[in-house]
């Protein structure tokens, strides 16, 4: 199937299609761009080049940008030569730390003696070739030589610095660059508390609420989710303005969420078009996370470079970077004088196994994507210290994280409502193929959104909502006769992008389409409407006698610029819905198939019916498991939906002292410590809901029967929901950890205040891993049972930065982390601790030198000095026990292969389906024929094998089905019908061994009328009768014969025996 725009199933090359969108939309941008600077600024007509660049009708004739053009404005983007006036740059020679470029602000800002300050002799002068040593107080170029030969300087963000002459405090913010280290010298403002060291923990406290927030938020909801952020960064930043952009597949914007202050126009829904936000400046927002614009209207400084340096420096990492005249007259035109962006960096799939530590990680960065924007505005000029900056760094990760869960919990949703859409027409199609999808409800127009709908069906067409006319359509299937020969169909947003040259005509109703082939003449559409009508924004509404320029650059003009490029194209098809959509397709398809080809293809597919045996396997795989659970050395018990215990290992028994006999049937509440009644309480009825919580610690009493108050265990739990094979939840299963002694060690630790060495290197096994760090974050602590599962020595990391240095996602980490998510969360717990909120345990895992992956609980706990000043962290590790693994990998094993059996069964049932439509198909055609007496039997006969196949694929309560018990119905039937369906099913295998079948029923017996499921005694019958074939030698005879008694049940209702023999 033929596609015009990204909506194939592939995910690679959806990546390809969106990487050349990339470089055909930085060619439009740098033309853009071009445009502005050749009109000075002041004659820039915005809505019109926006317009014609993308206008597929006008800006068709009109030649591509240059690449000349384009590689100036790549240029001028990445070799940009001018800083905002808040600060000043240094770039420094790598090795011997002289500058080899410089601000033309930074000699006044760094070198000017102060009447405050007494100065002693010469003050240092700054020029190329200036050591920068010599220009700032002893202990602070001390930190910065300490902070310039670090390996990852940027982790040590921000360093305070002291001038010389002046004694100003500054932050220096460094970045390395090929060919040297830039440095951004930020002022300390009056008003602020210097922060006093590097690291990250000093940095993370600021956002401490902002982070519990969004923690503590429920999922399900996209739109709560980045209100709460909006709302925690106006908090946190104090701008007038805060919004969440979101940007579409199109890579145009959207902005989903906003709070103001009160006074200003309203942005919330606004949608903008890709040439807003360049791609040059998107790729700089995946590099750099954060983006300040204090002023647009101050003028910017001039870099000066050595002139004997062979190559240009970049300033795309500085956070001084100046902007383009370009943003800055977008944001005089909104009254938005300063503003703050931070990036909102999602995976863009599943992230790839991370290899053992020696691997290369580029694989960890390939599937990530720029989802959208956090971007505040202000009215006046504004300024925000660096550590607060990087502090919402730190939370825009957090966001992040939460995006992607929203993303794949939306996409989860939508593939069940399609399958489920699937399954309704499919069902339609067996009681009226084809038309039930167009005829009843639901139809094809919800499988998938539309404005419409159209099935051409034997030279009749059948419409849906808004459609082209017939004339049209014709053009349309003639088009793709001619064009798309050798395709099954085509999904595209623009009919005029893919070429259809009567575009034109549809008007702006009839943008997108996608269309599958059923048969040489038969076609199946779905059309889309053009984009723009989607779209409402508030702020698009004009109060009377009000009037914009349309010619600036406005949200209002960047508004009617979007609506007019995308009157030509719809909503692109997405992936699930090319793949309903196809899945649909092959249904009809299969369903117009010959009855002849489809009876070869149905028997194939039957003989498959015999891995039904399977389940034999499966009981077997179960009775292993029980075993296997009732003699586990861990604790494992199983709890009903009512809270009762209905499941107790006998390792748990040995645990608490309390037997399997008077455990089952209480209340699992009653059973656990009152302190703990609460957890366990929220996490049942979690797992009642199917939410399975992991590594949830409580206490369970005992009942040792020598003393009254015997002490509790500790457990350490993860949650298993139990499901019915219909997928409804029966109970909970709990597998267990015990933790006392660790917990007992853990608590003494904790609470000790004074020598705590003696605890921390004490090689006794019962000592967990051990390792803390101090409040700025540096590695303090590494107790030897932490080097013997990392493999790194105390001496390795003493002293190096724990986040980010130690542990990391980076290959030059020592102890590698798998991905983002878990990075992040390490930063949360850790923050949590020094800001003395409680932190949950929480799953962990690493590399180890070795490369073996360490897989973990981490408990995170603050560390304080005898005042009750928080002083750092400790983190402990719990590792799972190798019975517990073993348990664990068991049950693993177990739950894949009953997963691969139901997923075989469910693949049966499926696939069968479709061929099964297409003789119910072939086999209402043949009634509608002349047909003689006897061949209308066998279409009897037919249509009775076919309906005992329906019930056959129906049965899922596979668990009543193995104990003997089945859903019987009550109709009205005939045996002898019955008997000839059933004999009908093992003609061809004694036919081939030469068996003749004989019927031997009483005449009497052949014309009674039963009632009772006809369907299950054909089912039955026709298992005997295969059994008695199997059996029979070849050449032989078999005589059905049967045997009816009856019993009276009251005066009219008789219960009848069959006897078959």
């Amino acid at each position: 199937m033929s596609s015009a725009q990204p909506g194939q199933s592939s995910t690679t090359s959806a990546r390809s299609r969106h990487s050349a969108r990339m470089i055909a939309q930085t060619s439009i941008d740098a033309k853009l761009h071009a445009d502005f600077e050749e009109s000075g600024g002041t004659s820039f007509d915005y809505s019109a080049s926006v317009r014609v660049t993308n206008d597929p009708i006008r800006g068709g004739d009109r030649p591509p940008s240059s690449l000349k053009v384009t590689t100036a404005y790549l240029h001028q983007i990445q070799k940009g030569k001018l800083i905002q006036p808040f600060g000043c740059l240094l770039a420094l020679d790598e090795k011997t730390f002289k500058v080899i470029a410089y601000s033309k602000n930074a000699p006044e800002m760094l070198t000017t003696v102060t009447h405050a300050v007494p100065t002693v002799g010469d003050h240092p002068f700054l020029d190329i070739g200036s050591d920068i040593r010599s220009i700032f107080t002893a202990p602070s170029s001390s930190a910065l030589q300490k902070a310039l030969g670090f390996g990852e300087v940027s982790l040590l963000n921000p360093v305070l610095v002291h001038c010389k002459t002046s004694g100003k405090p500054f932050y220096a913010i460094i970045h390395r660059v090929t060919g040297g280290l830039i440095i951004d010298f930020e002022p300390v403002k009056p008003y602020e508390v210097p922060m006093t060291a590097a690291g990250a923990l000093q940095s993370y406290k600021l956002a401490a609420k902002a982070i519990t927030r969004l923690q503590s938020l429920p999922s399900g909801s996209m739109e709560r989710l980045c209100d709460a952020m909006a709302q925690e960064v106006f908090e946190l930043t104090g701008y007038d303005r805060v919004m969440v952009y979101k940007f579409h597949e199109d890579d145009h914007g959207e902005v989903l969420a906003e709070i103001t202050k009160t006074g200003l126009d309203p942005y919330l829904g606004l949608h903008y078009p890709a040439t807003d936000i360049p791609q040059a400046a998107r790729f700089l927002f995946m590099k750099n996370k954060v983006r300040m614009i204090c002023d647009c209207r101050a003028n910017h400084v001039k870099v000066v470079q050595d002139e004997n340096l062979d190559f240009d420096l970049t300033l795309c990492g500085s956070t001084l970077r100046a902007p383009h005249s370009c943003h800055l007259q977008y944001m005089e035109n909104m009254n938005s004088i300063a503003s703050l962006v931070m990036s909102v960096v999602v995976n863009e799939g599943e992230e790839e196994e991370a290899g053992p530590a020696n691997s290369s990680s580029s694989n960890l960065e390939k599937r990530k994507r720029l989802w959208g924007l956090v971007v505040c505005h202000n009215t006046s000029p504004r300024f925000v210290p660096f550590p607060l900056r990087y502090a919402c760094e730190f939370l825009a990760q957090v966001f992040a994280i939460h995006v992607s869960k929203e993303l794949e919990l939306e996409n989860q949703n939508l593939e069940k409502n399609i399958l489920r859409t699937q399954t309704l027409l499919c069902d339609l199609l067996l009681r009226d193929a084809p038309l039930g999808i167009v005829s009843q409800s639901p139809n094809v127009t919800d499988l998938v959104k539309c404005d419409g709908a159209v099935l051409l069906y034997k030279n009749k067409t059948y419409k849906l909502g808004l459609t082209p006319n017939d004339f049209q359509l014709r053009d349309i299937v003639s088009w793709l006769d001619e064009y798309h020969r050798d395709s099954t169909g085509l999904s595209t947003d623009s009919l005029y992008d893919a070429g259809f040259p009567g575009a034109l005509s549809l008007g702006d109703a009839i943008c997108g389409t996608a269309a599958v082939r059923i048969t040489e003449r038969d076609w199946l559409f779905w059309f889309r409407a053009h984009t723009a009508a989607e779209i409402r924004w508030g702020g698009a509404k004009h109060e009377a006698g009000e009037k914009d320029d349309g010619k600036k650059m406005h949200p209002r003009s960047s508004f009617n610029a979007f609506l007019e490029v995308v009157k030509s194209r719809s909503l692109p098809w997405r992936d699930f819905e090319m793949d309903a959509i196809h899945s649909l397709q092959l249904i009809l398809r299969n369903s117009f198939l010959k009855e002849r080809g489809e009876g070869d293809l149905v028997r194939t597919r039957l003989s498959e019916m015999q891995m039904i045996e399977g389940v034999q396997e499966l009981e077997a795989v179960t009775s292993e498991m029980v075993r296997l659970i009732e003699t586990a050395t861990v604790p494992i018990l199983a709890i009903d939906v009512d809270g009762l215990v209905n499941g107790w290992n006998s390792k748990i028994a040995e645990l608490t002292g309390l037997g399997v006999e008077s455990a089952i049937g209480m209340h699992f509440l009653e059973l656990v410590e009152d302190s703990s009644a609460g957890v366990v309480s929220r996490m049942l009825e979690l797992a009642i809901q199917g939410k399975e919580e992991r590594n949830v610690q409580f206490e369970i009493k005992t009942h040792d029967q020598t003393t009254e108050s015997a002490p509790p265990i500790t457990l350490v739990v993860n949650a298993c929901a139990s499901k019915d094979v219909k997928e409804n939840i029966v109970g909970v299963c709990f597998i267990a950890q015990d933790i006392t002694a660790q917990k007992t060690i853990m608590d003494k630790f904790t609470r000790i205040q004074g020598d705590y060495k003696s605890i921390i290197q004490n090689p006794n096994p019962l000592i967990p891993p051990i390792f803390g760090t101090d409040e700025f974050g540096w590695c303090s602590e590494w107790n030897p049972a932490m080097t013997k599962i990392s493999g790194w020595r105390k001496d390795d990391v003493i002293n190096k930065m724990l986040v980010g240095e130690i542990f990391g996602t980076n290959k030059s980490n020592y102890c590698r982390i798998k991905n983002q998510e878990a990075y992040v969360n390490l930063g949360i717990a850790l923050n949590n601790a020094v800001t003395g909120q409680h932190s949950e345990k929480m799953s962990f895992g690493f590399f180890s030198r070795g490369g073996k992956y360490v897989e973990c609980l981490l408990c995170v706990s603050k560390k304080m000095d005898p005042e009750g000043s928080v002083t750092g962290v400790f983190c402990f590790l719990q590792l799972a026990s190798p019975e517990l693994q073993r348990a664990l990998h068991v049950q693993r094993l177990s739950e894949e292969n009953a997963l691969k059996r139901s997923r075989v069964l469910a693949y049966i049932r499926r696939e069968i389906r479709n061929p099964l439509s297409g003789i119910i198909f072939s086999r209402k055609m043949m009634e509608g024929t002349d047909l003689d007496d006897e061949q209308k039997n066998l279409l009897r006969t037919s249509g009775h094998c076919q309906r005992q196949l329906n019930k056959i694929l129906d049965d899922t309560d596979l668990d009543h089905i193995i104990e003997g018990y089945l859903d019987l119905e009550m109709v009205e039937f005939n045996l002898q019908e019955v008997l000839i369906s059933s004999i009908s099913q093992v003609m061809m295998k004694s036919n081939g061994k030469g068996i003749v079948i004989a019927d031997n029923l009483a005449p009497n017996l052949s014309n009674e009328t039963l009632y009772g499921d006809s369907l299950r005694l054909q089912q039955v019958l026709a298992a005997f009768l295969l059994i008695s074939v199997t059996s029979t030698p070849s050449g032989g005879s078999l005589g059905v014969a049967a045997k009816l008694t009856k019993d009276s049940i009251g005066q009219s209702v008789q219960l009848g025996h069959l006897e078959f023999r």
